[in-house]
């Protein structure tokens, strides 16, 4: 028989710093570990003890692609704990900057990071020799949701205007239907982007997993709705630690998330949708319908797809949202210093992202607990790992590698600017039995 370890010393596209080691005993595989090695960031220890207003602030440089996520998350979590109603206008606005966010962060992984494993091209640079016109149309969707992100936000990348209530500065009717054009231009694009992802070749992966999202109330879920999965789950965000749990795992400083009782589960464009398809946009729904998605939720390689059906759903939404803007009904809501707890959790483009506040009588946080969508997601990727090399366990150390990084980018855990993110080390020994 024979043993094999498959050794990754440095993962570059997670969020912070990784490896992965696989352990194959003969035809089965042992051992699979997503090992996140970066130091803590200690952001929860650092928001204890600061006024309220200022996780909304903090807590956005969690992350420079998906800052919008952390920001709603942190400011619905608290005006939850103080009892803050915030007006229509209000939450009309902060969804169309959640839009712009999930058009640029999307985009960027179709096509950045995602698009190259599928046309055998090592990175975007080799793509755009190949395609211009198609890196030229995945840019200039970027740059949009970006676009929709400043002029809300007060700057593209951490923006600055959202404060607990609503925000420091409300956009002026002008500058809001200024998006118009852009948006329509990006929605042709995400359509068309749609019709060429949809002629990438999928490898086949079939994987079970409880698919865990946000639902409603009336629309695609991004700011608000219950908790729900396909195992039965529908629960209120102040019930999230009833149902889910962080564990600490020897070989990560990543936390790793579990359904009590039951286990990994998965979030993010496949469970919204698996959710959520009846909600989607006119333009939205007609693709998901003509992709086939709906039959390839379970592909873990087919998330591609669902993104692209997104980016189509959030710029028909954000057209929808701009059209009906009126500044005037943005106006910030009162908010009043007082003891209080919140939670909530809203939907970035990976997944669900969960707050959990607690103040004190002089406005001060005494509490906080975050759990991000990569975090959620890291035993679903470990899972997904171990059935990928367990149906291929007889294929060349390169060939293991190069699917390695393709299961793992599936979830779009991070970006960064590494092409081969995966050096993978074989170990193998023949191991003697006993007759």
């Amino acid at each position: 028989m024979t043993s094999k370890t498959i050794q990754v010393n440095h993962l570059a596209r997670v969020e912070g710093e990784g490896s992965l080691y696989i352990r194959v005993d003969g035809d089965t595989v042992q051992d699979v570990h997503l090992k996140i090695f970066e130091p803590p960031r200690f952001f929860e220890g650092l928001l204890r003890g600061r006024a309220f207003g200022d996780a909304v602030d903090i807590t956005s440089r969690i992350c420079g692609i998906c800052p919008i996520a952390y920001q709603m998350s942190a400011a619905h979590a608290i005006e939850s704990a103080l009892g803050v109603a915030i007006s229509p206008g209000v939450r009309a606005l902060r969804r169309l900057l959640y839009c712009g966010e999930w058009i640029e962060s999307h985009t960027l992984h179709i096509y950045m990071l995602h698009a190259p494993d599928f046309l055998g091209l090592a990175n975007v640079v080799e793509v755009a020799r190949e395609a211009p016109a198609v890196v030229s149309r995945g840019l200039a969707l970027k740059k949009m949701g970006n676009r929709v992100v400043q002029v809300i936000g007060g700057r593209e990348i951490h923006p600055i205007n959202v404060r607990v209530g609503g925000f420091y500065r409300t956009p002026s009717i002008a500058e809001i239907r200024a998006l118009r054009p852009g948006l329509e231009e990006a929605l042709a694009h995400a359509q068309a982007t749609l019709e060429w992802v949809m002629t990438l070749p999928l490898p086949e992966l079939r994987r079970e997993h409880e698919l865990v999202a946000l639902r409603g109330p009336g629309e695609y879920p991004m700011n608000a709705g219950r908790i729900v999965s396909t195992g039965g789950i529908d629960i209120a965000a102040a019930e999230y630690d009833e149902v889910f749990e962080e564990l600490q795992v020897p070989h990560s400083t990543a936390l790793h998330s579990n359904i009590r009782g039951r286990g990994a589960y998965l979030s993010g464009p496949s469970a919204r949708l698996r959710h959520n398809a009846d909600l989607l946009s006119p333009l939205a729904a007609e693709a998901y319908r003509r992709s086939g998605y709906a039959g390839l939720l379970d592909n873990p390689f087919a998330t591609i797809i669902g993104r692209s059906i997104e980016v189509i759903y959030a710029c028909e939404e954000a057209l929808r949202i701009v059209d009906g803007y009126d500044a005037a009904s943005a106006a910030n809501a009162t908010v009043t210093v007082g003891a209080g707890e919140g939670r909530a959790v809203t939907e970035a483009p990976r997944g669900i992202l969960y707050h959990h506040y607690r103040i004190d009588d002089g406005g001060l946080l005494t509490h906080a607990r975050i759990s991000a969508p990569t975090s959620q997601n890291q035993k679903a990727i470990e899972n997904d790992l171990r059935a990928y090399v367990q149906a291929h366990v007889h294929d060349t150390p390169e060939s293991l590698q190069s699917m390695c990084e393709r299961t793992i980018r599936n979830y779009d855990p991070c970006i960064s600017c590494a092409t081969h993110f995966l050096r993978i080390h074989w170990e193998r020994m023949a191991q003697e039995r006993a007759p």
